[in-house]
């Protein structure tokens, strides 16, 4: 079969013939339906994550869904033809073992949860990382229910999803995105409060904000923002380090607190939203033959919200 598959830093997926994956003990093989593409891919290329990879040539993709081909030794959870999806997890494909950019994947069976029925694949890709990171940001680290005031600063593929969870619970949202051509697409998504920067809602004091941008002047901006005794979470690393006003941070007694992917039960909770229709990706898709030219879309910054590949 044919895989996507990562050789060197600053060289592109080369697709490669590999052999099918066989089912270990313990592991399950996936009939591969939809595979997500990540920001994270394009970090494993540029040598950003690199070091997270344990050999090379290893086929990336840690966004997947599908359906169980086989089952090994010791895997009992699972039968042959069910629908499920895999989490993104550093111990999972994609990262330490060969991922779903083939059309079949390896995985441990406890790495692995149930995909609803009614769901469509390529939601279901983009809930395993885009979704659980933004709802354990959000619901998690961010502590939002009904009834919280909470800015989203970011509306790409993770802040559009935070937005959208936040609404499903209860929450007011005001989003800040500087990109004023996404502004409709918040409105559309539900959220009547919408600027370019943070700062325009200064005097809302909001309970929470979530800076799935993480740019440093952004993460200021939103401690600066927040209510007093407020919540500051920060998702996204547009850079690697800021500057953070200190004294608006301890005399406004702001909690500043880091948010990084989630969990299975993440997972779980988000399709049960996507399943109720009170949550969806913006997606655009593509074959699974165009994964390549997909990742250079992602490095040229040309994919709004998530960019999903199909398979057959």
């Amino acid at each position: 079969m044919k895989a996507w598959q990562f050789t060197e830093v600053g060289k592109p997926l080369v697709r490669n013939d590999v052999p099918e994956p066989e089912a270990g003990t313990g592991e399950i093989v996936v009939d591969v339906k939809a595979a997500g593409l990540c920001h994270s891919d394009v970090g494993f290329l540029d040598g950003t994550l690199t070091s997270l990879l344990p050999f090379r040539p290893i086929t990336l993709g840690h966004e997947i869904a599908g359906v169980v081909a086989s089952t090994g030794p010791g895997a009992g959870r699972f039968s042959v033809g069910d629908r499920v999806a895999v989490p993104a997890a550093i111990e999972g494909p994609g990262t330490s073992s060969n991922g779903g950019f083939q059309p079949k994947v390896a995985v441990r069976e406890d790495l692995v949860i149930p995909l609803p029925d009614g769901i469509a694949w390529d939601q279901a890709a983009a809930a395993t990382d885009a979704g659980l990171t933004s709802y354990h940001a959000m619901i998690v680290q961010g502590a939002v229910t009904a009834g919280t005031k909470v800015g989203v600063i970011g509306f790409g593929g993770l802040g559009s999803l935070g937005a959208q969870i936040a609404l499903a619970v209860g929450a007011e949202v005001f989003v800040a995105e500087k990109n004023e051509k996404v502004h409709a697409f918040a409105r559309e998504s539900g959220v009547t409060h919408v600027a370019a920067d943070i700062a325009a809602f200064a005097d809302e004091k909001l309970d929470v904000i979530v800076d799935f941008a993480g740019f440093g002047t952004t993460t200021d901006a939103a401690v600066e923002a927040v209510r007093r005794d407020g919540r500051v979470v920060l998702v996204g690393l547009g850079v690697g380090e800021g500057t953070i006003n200190l004294q608006a941070l301890t005399l406004n007694q702001v909690m500043l607190i880091g948010s990084q992917a989630g969990t299975p039960e993440d997972c779980r909770a988000v399709l049960r939203l996507i399943a109720d229709g009170k949550v969806a990706s913006r997606i655009t898709r593509i074959g699974s033959d165009r994964i390549g030219d997909g990742i250079g879309a992602l490095e040229r910054g040309e994919v709004i919200g998530r960019l999903v590949a199909l398979y057959d």
